[in-house]
């Protein structure tokens, strides 16, 4: 059985959702089809009616009421059979009724901005991307640039990058590119280089060229009609914050020894406590609160990254949580309705993605991880280890399952970040099998569903180990450059932007093997085919006849060479060794 939780398989209507049901090839058409539903939480059968087949598929049809008494609808459904029951879940078929928590969800009411799934986001450090063009003077001394990163002191080696830098750079980063959205690290008052111990959120650092430089980033922005996501760092301040000069104020949750808690065990990072109201209506309620005036013209940045978000909270730990989160985003979107509001979390976010508190993660849980482990392998206790296939797309499925689809097209898929070691280094370093692996998963990024993030640097093989030396400066004598994976992250740039089911599509996977896999990303007009090889070159064979799209011919692309395979039957396809096939219903093969 097959059902694809987007349009047209799953369409919303003032009654509730239409649903699409499809079955396998050569089933009957006249089996009884139901929807499992659960309004007043109690378990509702509908029955489905069936329909005209889809690409040889029979089908059926039903109306999935909303659920007026919970934030969410759920749904799944059940085919019976005088050979047995079986049901479908949004992680694939069970033989009995499959746990809630895997049911196929909606949320009527809440739903990420439709702007988010359709960009590339590129985060930038800013102390590491690019200085201003003439160089300006600072009150800090400046480290070489390009010089390797201290591990002594890292917070306060500076560089120099600035916003004026950055600004200068969009041609590169937009026009040759492609780049559509930005995500900075943070940009507020700081003593030091990573700006996470916030001295004032009120203006920007003067090292970075101060409040007139994001002006006029913003305003450069914003004619090119690219987005400007910043980094919120709400849970804790800086210790040279103007509340932790004194000693007595409220503002920071204390142990039971009554002094203050810093983030993590740091000192220097005094954990706030919502608890207070001071806190709260200097945060997101009040009306000069912090994420509201950053919202408004003339900076009306696109949304926030909320650091550490789940740590949030009141008191020692993150007490009422929820509340917080939820209250945060009702301030946000009273601001700007269209705003995107993105957690941090390097475990599981389940529970903030759905619908009601964050519109997507840092996508670490879902993608990065397993990605880096099936690619590089998961290090423990100084063994490391590769994530076998099986493993690698259940833990992909799995996290795509439990969420909204609204809220998985909206999720920050990223390689890595300025708090990993770049993937080049966990590959092994600039060599070719490390370099073919890199833009393997370069592919996976941009053909995934969520919204693909470059840490800048990744598309010209900037390398780095753990913090601080993943936070290199950016190297802009292209003579250093690997040419070939720039390309690659070009091209799948330009692919994405034309391919409306790579933003958003919904995802089915077709096949596996021991080291490969292949997955289709279908809308209601387009499809693709991707097939991923970590392994040795093979023959494999492909059911494309399984894509329930109406489709005349697959074109190969990336590499785009070979003739046309014919659709609706299974093809049998040549993998190169450490490589990827791409196909593209239609002519449109790049």
């Amino acid at each position: 059985m097959l059902h694809l939780p987007t349009t047209p398989w799953a369409v919303p209507e003032a009654d509730g959702l239409h649903v699409l049901l499809l079955g396998a090839p050569g089933t009957r058409g006249d089996l009884p089809a139901f929807l499992r539903t659960l309004p007043d939480n109690e378990e509702l059968l509908l029955p489905l009616q069936p329909q005209a087949p889809v690409t040889g598929r029979p089908c059926w049809r039903g109306v999935v009421p909303w659920d007026r008494g919970n934030d969410l609808t759920l749904y799944s459904f059940v085919l019976a059979s005088a050979q047995g029951h079986r049901w479908l879940a949004a992680d694939g078929e069970h033989a009995g009724v499959p746990p809630e928590s895997l049911h196929f969800r909606h949320h009527p009411q809440q739903a990420p901005p439709r702007w988010v799934a359709d960009q590339v986001f590129y985060q930038v450090f800013p102390d590491r991307f690019a200085r201003a063009s003439p160089a300006r003077a600072l009150d800090v001394p400046l480290r070489p640039w390009g010089e390797p990163p201290p591990r002594p002191d890292a917070a306060q080696a500076f560089y120099g990058g600035d916003l004026v830098g950055l600004r200068q750079q969009l041609p590169y980063l937009n026009d040759e590119l492609g780049i559509t959205a930005l995500y900075l690290n943070p940009v507020f008052d700081s003593p030091s280089n990573h700006r996470y111990d916030t001295r004032d959120y009120t203006r920007v650092c003067p090292r970075l060229g101060g409040d007139a430089a994001l002006l006029a980033l913003r305003q450069a922005l914003q004619a090119r009609g690219m987005r400007l996501l910043l980094d919120a760092v709400v849970n804790h301040t800086g210790a040279e914050h103007a509340w932790a000069a004194d000693p007595a104020a409220p503002h920071y949750a204390r142990g039971a020894d009554g002094q203050r808690l810093g983030w993590k065990g740091h000192a220097s990072l005094p954990v706030l406590d919502f608890a207070q109201p001071a806190v709260r209506q200097a945060i997101y309620a009040g009306q000069d609160a912090v994420l509201r005036h950053w919202l408004r013209p003339p900076w009306a940045i696109d949304g926030w990254r909320l650091d550490v978000v789940h740590m949030l909270g009141e008191g020692p730990g993150a007490r009422h949580n929820a509340r917080h989160v939820r209250a945060l985003r009702q301030a946000v979107r009273e601001e700007n309705p269209q705003a995107y509001l993105l957690g941090e979390h390097f475990s599981e976010a389940t529970r903030w993605l759905q619908g009601d508190q964050e519109d997507g993660a840092m996508n670490y849980h879902g993608f990065a991880t397993p990605v880096r482990a099936w690619l590089a392998g998961a290090e423990l206790g100084g063994q490391r280890a590769l994530l076998p296939t099986d493993d690698f797309v259940r833990a992909l499925g799995d996290a795509i399952a439990r969420i909204p689809y609204a809220n998985q097209l909206a999720q920050m898929n990223l390689l890595d970040s300025h708090d990993t070691p770049r993937l080049l280094t966990e590959l092994g370093g600039a060599n070719p099998t490390a370099h073919a692996r890199l833009a393997l998963a370069f592919t996976l990024l941009f053909t995934r569903p969520g919204v693909p993030c470059l840490y800048y640097g990744d598309e010209i093989g900037l390398e780095g180990g753990p913090d601080p030396d993943c936070r290199r400066c950016f190297d802009w004598d292209r003579s250093h450059w690997h040419q070939d994976l720039w390309q690659h992250v070009r091209s799948l740039v330009q692919l994405r932007q034309r391919r409306e089911e790579w933003r958003r599509g919904a995802t089915l996977l077709l096949t596996q093997g021991k080291d490969w896999l292949a997955y289709a990303r279908c809308s209601g007009q387009q499809a693709s085919v991707v097939v991923v090889n970590r392994g040795p070159a093979r023959v494999v064979t492909l059911p494309l006849e399984q894509v329930p799209v109406p489709v005349q011919a697959w074109w190969p692309a990336l590499p785009a060479v070979g003739p046309a395979l014919p659709a609706a039957q299974p093809a049998r396809l040549r993998l190169p060794a450490l490589g990827t096939v791409l196909l593209l219903a239609g002519g449109d093969a790049g």
